[in-house]
């Protein structure tokens, strides 16, 4: 199932490893999606002992091989240099994002003298998240420096040059799914670690983990099952678009509801025209700083607009629809409705159960033998000639699947070929001949509890007596 989620939800993936230990101080670090309901959907969950690039590096690579090597578009982060140069070498092609809500905290602890100052304050949350071009941040950062003295400040220099992982205004043409931060992440370590502590053993909090992904697919399929059935109902009337965005869209109707909305409330201004395209500036009524320009073609009906919500989230502003309105457009073109988030973005994964051919071997099957064979194995394991037979019959028995599995492929072929498959009771009673005659002896392990690992920031998680 979480291999099904990724490949439809994976193209933006949140990985943060700021979360409550158990009690041997290991990392739980889950791998969080969202899907097209707007919740959290897991791929994956790790347990790590530390934080190093080597460690990050195996962990990507295990999680990219298992995910069949499927990258995904933005990934987010915390501001951790080791993770930070494991992404770069697992997977050089994604964007990586640093999470604002961990920048924030780290950025509070800088502010010093300055932490009082609500006009700093609002200046610097204004260039982390409140710019829309790159001139306007670098004329806001600038501005901020010189009026408060910070051109030498390390820490300030730091954050600076990392610029293209955080600031939203040089990261519009990226898909982001509207994250911001890693709040995805930080309301699954809720969701997640509320019954965790630091007495919490590995088997409990698998316990607990399952509970919670089991609740999570719970929600799906009711969001899923309502979304199918929901009756459109606006407060607005309700016209064509708003027609279009409930038979595509279904749950999302409110979201394009709300932008619908918007788009009534928004002045616009055509600002020049060619024979081709007719260029506009739209702002809302009451916010003249929010205007921004779109651009309208004629001929194909698109639209462009410079605030690039499109192409960071996939769904279109109040900007966009506004001049698509205004051009007497009733429905929303194909090229602006992603899959992703429509109702039907798991049809392809339902289409491939229901075309499953049935005389094909059943996945669980193979879960089924392996549940048998290690019950089979805990059984044999006290006894000297079961362990015996159970090792001579392992030793033998890819030979008899190897000669099955040819000579079945010489029949489709149509060749006539002798079959000198070994007998299969032949062989159990020779290897109870052999079981009778060996005495071999298998310690059995006993396992012991994991050292406890010490970690970053093990001081500023750890809470209780600890």
């Amino acid at each position: 199932m979480m291999l099904e989620d990724y490949r439809i939800y994976g193209d933006v993936l949140v990985f943060d490893t700021t979360y409550r230990t158990n009690r041997y101080n290991l990392i739980c670090a889950p791998f969080v999606g969202i899907n097209n309901h707007w919740h959290n959907c897991m791929f994956a969950c790790t347990f790590i002992r530390d934080e190093k690039t080597e460690s990050f590096v195996w962990l990507l690579e295990t999680f990219k091989k298992a995910m069949e090597d499927k990258t995904p578009t933005s990934i987010f982060t915390n501001q951790d240099q080791a993770m930070a140069n494991a992404i770069e070498r697992v997977l050089p092609n994604t964007r990586h994002r640093l999470c604002i809500w961990h920048l924030e905290q780290n950025a509070i602890t800088r502010f010093g003298a300055l932490k009082k100052d609500k006009e700093f304050k609002y200046a610097f949350n204004q260039c982390l998240k409140g710019c829309v071009t790159e001139q306007e941040f670098e004329e806001k950062w600038q501005a901020m420096m010189q009026k408060y003295d910070l051109t030498t400040h390390s820490w300030y220099k730091r954050v600076y040059e990392l610029k293209e992982k955080w600031c939203p205004a040089l990261s519009r043409d990226f898909f982001s799914a509207r994250i911001l931060s890693s709040q995805r992440s930080e309301s699954t370590n809720h969701a997640i670690g509320f019954k965790a502590s630091k007495a919490t053993t590995l088997i409990e909090f698998n316990t607990t983990f399952k509970k919670t992904t089991n609740r999570w697919r719970s929600t799906k399929k009711y969001d899923e099952f309502t979304c199918s059935k929901l009756i459109a109902f606006t407060s607005l009337p309700l016209s064509g678009m708003l027609k279009h965005a409930a038979q595509v869209k279904g749950y999302t109707q409110k979201d394009f509801e709300e932008e619908f909305g918007y788009s009534m409330a928004t002045t616009i201004q055509m600002i020049g025209r060619t024979e081709e395209c007719v260029f506009y500036q739209v702002s809302l009524e009451d916010k003249p700083w929010s205007a921004h320009q779109v651009n309208y073609i004629h001929e194909s009906q698109c639209v462009w607009c410079t605030c690039k919500h499109f192409e960071a989230s996939g769904w279109l502003r109040y900007h966009c629809i506004r001049i698509i309105h205004l051009h007497s457009v009733t429905r929303i073109l194909d090229k602006y409705v992603t899959k992703r988030w429509t109702k039907f973005a798991k049809i392809e994964a339902w289409n491939r159960l229901k075309n499953q051919d049935p005389t094909q071997p059943y996945m669980p099957w193979s879960q089924t033998m392996m549940k048998n064979y290690y019950n089979l194995i805990l059984k044999s394991q006290e006894n000297k000639e079961t362990r015996a037979f159970m090792e001579e019959s392992f030793r033998n028995s890819p030979k008899l699947v190897e000669d099955l599995l040819d000579t079945a492929a010489q029949r489709e072929e149509g060749a006539e070929v002798a079959s000198d498959i070994p007998d299969v009771a032949d062989n159990t009673q020779s290897n109870n001949d052999v079981s009778s005659a060996s005495s071999t002896s298998i310690n059995v392990p006993t396992i012991l509890d994991p050292k406890r690992a010490v970690t970053k920031g093990r001081s500023k998680r750890a809470k209780g007596g600890l």
